[in-house]
């Protein structure tokens, strides 16, 4: 059964693809899209990634930019492993793993917004269909500019926004789809991360090398668009620093007031985490420190197997070895709980048994390291990009052990 495009998606997908549709004069983007014939020309790659820049005039009382985009992830995996009764299991996987379009803006000198639909759900991973249709919102945000509205020259940045966000802790979580290193992020960033769009208010603010986050959110389920209030509250604060040119700090927590057993976008009570991001030259390094608390029966997680505490750590360098072109990336991660069943593997795809007829108990267990090695080319930047990896797992189960290789290959693109 398809699903009908909300009125608002159409509204903003006909504004964005249209820069003409609005009161009075709308003059197409008032800065040169194509160069000074003095100047150099422009590269496909620059031409590429700016495509859905469709106008800028912050002279406009009314509107002040509006841009379309979208991106598109493509990507196949095979893997090879062993269950928790020593039986060997094979399978294949494709999927269109992200295609989304949107837009977003500037309008009344103060307020921005951004909006923004998955247009594909691919189920075949999981025995299910492939089905090219509106599916639900990925974020719908309306945003105020406090810092100039009301002149606060004390801070950098003061901003907030309303609606449907991106909720994510730890460097590996908060880094976008469109930029990660690997093809998958680790188990335990999507673990405290999970892939809901919680609705919920954020506070942003920046004073020279510091930067700081304060948000709070609905813990209701919405699948499609803008949840209600009427479940329980999650709340987060992030603080970063700069601490030089090449090191970058960030620490986060966020604590559920809701029972993590109940439909709650967040399955645990709270997480916190530590991350650093360190680049200079050609090398770079990641990593993230996670700790967290499943909750208990008093907390709402029912199933005593699952409660406890949780932990991690992920630490992601990466090397140029052809400048700007071709980059090796590694990555291990560990996590673990006191509960026999605390953590568990990514839904991608050692946990998707239903054509092999594994016994992974269900990818839950106490310990887990997972090994990464690939190579990324990049045609265009991130813009355009070709990823290749290998994967290896190690799970510890109440019943067993499971132990796994992922080859992976993935097309990723967005403008």
């Amino acid at each position: 059964m398809q699903k009908p495009i909300p009125s608002l998606a159409a509204a903003i997908v006909t504004f964005g693809l249209n820069p003409f549709v609005t009161a009075g004069e709308f003059a197409p983007y008032s800065e040169p899209l194509v160069a000074d014939a003095s100047e150099s020309a422009p590269s496909f790659c620059d031409a590429f990634s700016s495509i859905g820049k469709l106008y800028k005039n912050p002279e406009n009382p009314l509107i002040q930019e509006l841009t379309v985009f979208g991106r598109f992830q493509y990507q196949g995996a095979w893997v090879d492993g062993s269950d928790v009764n020593g039986d060997d299991f094979e399978d294949s996987y494709d999927e269109f793993r992200r295609v989304r379009i949107g837009a977003k803006g500037k309008f009344l000198q103060y307020f921005d917004f951004k909006a923004n639909i998955n247009i594909v759900s691919d189920g075949r991973p999981s025995s299910g269909e492939l089905d090219w249709d509106y599916q639900s919102f990925d974020e719908a945000l309306i945003g105020f500019d406090i810092k100039k509205a009301f002149g606060v020259d004390q801070l950098d940045k003061l901003h907030v926004s309303y609606g449907r966000h991106k909720f994510a802790i730890s460097h590996e979580a908060v880094e976008s789809s469109k930029k990660i290193l690997t093809v998958e992020r680790s188990a335990i960033s999507n673990k405290v991360y999970g892939s809901d769009r919680p609705t919920g208010v954020k506070l942003k603010a920046e004073k020279g090398q510091w930067s700081a986050l304060l948000g709070a959110y609905s813990t209701e389920v919405e699948d499609e668009f803008v949840a209600g209030w009427g479940e329980s509250v999650a709340y987060q604060a992030s603080i970063g620093y700069q601490v030089s040119d090449e090191l970058q700090v960030l620490a986060d927590f966020v604590y559920n007031d809701g029972d993590v057993g109940s439909a709650s976008t967040w399955q645990y009570k709270w997480a916190t985490s530590l991350s650093a991001v360190y680049e200079s030259g050609r090398f770079g390094l990641v990593t993230d420190l996670i700790y967290g608390d499943n909750g208990t029966a008093g907390m709402g997680q029912t199933n005593p197997d699952r409660q406890d505490e949780f932990w991690g750590v992920v630490v992601i360098p990466h090397y140029w070895l052809v400048e700007d072109r071709l980059q090796a990336v590694a990555r291990y991660q560990y996590q673990g709980s006191d509960a026999s069943e605390g953590i568990r593997l990514n839904s991608r795809y050692l946990r998707r048994t239903d054509d092999t007829g594994a016994d992974i108990n269900g990818g839950r267990g106490d310990s887990h390291h997972s090994i990464y090695l690939g190579l990324n080319y990049y045609l265009c930047d991130h813009n355009a990009k070709l990823m290749a990896g290998v994967e290896y797992d190690e799970l510890s189960t109440p019943t067993g052990d499971v132990d796994a290789l992922t080859w992976w290959l993935a097309f990723r693109t967005y403008f």
